[in-house]
């Protein structure tokens, strides 16, 4: 069996033909719809000269319906799709444009012909790249993670295999990769991914009433938003699947799930653009094994190198870094992805994520060393354990954190912390968050302080 992304869409529809595939803002469109639709776009693209193997760039929205329509269209041609952020700076833009080269970039709307006869069919291999998203590396040059049909065909299709009937609800914007391997995954099951154009509280929530959702996947960050909403005002009863992920998800926010929402199941994932589905963490594991994110996904190996960075193998990994033979070789090691990600695996085989290989916090333009901060706040008389993160910030784009265990009967404010930085730290080091909690949570394999979930605590907030 060929595993090409095309086919995802034509065996919904010719099975599921009236049922609807994509939803935004009140629209729908069914399985036959975007068959037609796709086919549409199709034409006008090959009018445009595009062909198998040409790459199209989009960057009209953040997300629409017409994404949908061109990803399935260049999917059908055997040409690459290329999402990319919309509220990238002109110079930004313009530089991934200049690596990735597309035949055609499109800003606004997705050109459709009259006819929507079927696209021609082209040979197209299932190693053949589907997909590019360029992300941004250490370095900051932008690198672009091409995905094979095979790939993302294998990533999704454990979608194809379990769920009933029912709506899941994206929170992503569609130049981000976990937005297509959640439609995917839907689209495999003839289901419908209802998008979302902004993931406040209320939308999402109106969304799950008004779409019937059967699951919705919020990053823990999200979900503490919405915990903290009026859930009261929306029928949520149709949920049975209430999923988040990240590299650590705080088990506290996980009980405050299950609490709110005694209906349905969570799961917590872990992966990356790169390497696809990693491990998941089951509903059956979430109290036996806090702050873990799991067990490797099927067809996946997860192991730990002796440095302690946490590599993956298996067929969803991608093809490589477009035309970066050099980065490519530095991630992929004898069919081994190396995440960058420092982790521990226990005694059963589940894997806690403790943080990055090179920690380090971004704040201002500057770089802040984690433990430089660490080994001057612990100085301070009424400090017992310290731990410094990173907390994501919309001027500083992060902030330097210290979460504090104080020693029996001690105290501590922000200014004592900044007090004991100042003459010993240049000022852009200084914390300008002060966290104190009863214990730093840590792996019971190694003990090592989580910073991951740490961080992921505190942009959860106090759910």
């Amino acid at each position: 069996m060929t595993l090409l992304v095309g086919d995802v869409f034509r065996r919904a529809t010719a099975a599921l033909p009236d049922r609807p595939a994509a939803s935004l803002d009140g629209q729908q469109v069914t399985f036959a719809e975007l068959d037609g639709w796709a086919n549409r776009v199709g034409h006008a693209l090959m009018r445009a000269g595009v062909g198998p193997g040409d790459r199209v760039a989009w960057r009209g929205a953040e997300t629409s319906l017409d994404a949908v329509a061109l990803f399935a269209a260049l999917a059908h041609l055997g040409a690459v799709f290329v999402p990319l952020n919309p509220r990238l700076a002109d110079v930004e833009s313009s530089a991934i444009l200049a690596r990735a080269r597309p035949r055609l970039v499109l800003d606004g709307d997705v050109p459709a012909d009259d006819s929507e006869a079927p696209l021609p069919d082209p040979a197209i291999a299932e190693g053949n790249p589907h997909v590019i998203f360029f992300t941004s590396g250490s370095t900051g040059e932008p690198k672009g993670v091409v995905i094979s049909h095979r790939a993302n065909a294998l990533r999704t299709l454990q979608g194809y295999i379990a769920p009933p009937p029912g709506a899941t609800v994206c929170m992503f914007p569609q130049f981000h990769m976990a937005a297509w391997t959640i439609a995917l995954g839907a689209w495999q099951a003839g289901n419908e991914l209802a998008f979302v154009r902004r993931p406040d509280p209320d939308n999402l929530l109106r969304v799950v009433e008004e779409r019937r959702a059967r699951r919705i996947y919020l990053i823990p960050a999200v979900w503490g938003r919405v915990l903290a909403a009026d859930r009261t005002r929306y029928d949520l009863s149709t949920l049975r699947e209430a999923d988040t992920g990240t590299s650590a998800t705080p088990p506290e926010l996980l009980a405050a799930v299950r609490l709110a929402l005694p209906h349905t199941v969570t799961r917590v994932m872990y992966g990356s653009t790169e390497a696809g589905p990693v491990t998941v963490l089951g509903a059956e594991d979430l109290e036996r094994k806090p702050g873990s994110v799991g067990l490797p996904s099927p067809g996946v190996e997860v192991r730990v190198s002796g440095e302690g960075e946490v590599w993956a193998r298996s067929e969803f990994l991608m093809s490589g870094y477009f035309e970066d033979p050099d980065a490519t070789r530095t991630a992929l090691v004898d069919g081994w992805y190396r995440s960058g990600d420092a982790g521990v695996l226990d005694a059963e085989g589940y894997l806690s994520i403790t943080g990055r290989l090179r920690d380090v916090i971004r704040t201002g333009g500057e770089t802040v060393a984690p433990v430089e901060v660490e080994a001057v706040v612990a100085t301070h008389p009424a400090v017992a354990e310290v731990a410094v993160v990173g907390v994501p910030d919309a001027t500083w784009g992060e902030v330097v954190c210290a979460v504090v265990v104080c020693r029996a009967g001690q105290r501590l404010e922000l200014d004592d912390i900044r007090r004991i930085c100042d003459g010993r730290l240049a000022s852009f080091k200084h914390p300008r968050r002060l966290a104190v909690v009863d214990a730093l949570p840590r792996t019971s394999a190694t003990g090592q302080v989580q910073r991951t979930l740490l961080a992921e605590r505190l942009a959860a907030g106090p759910a």
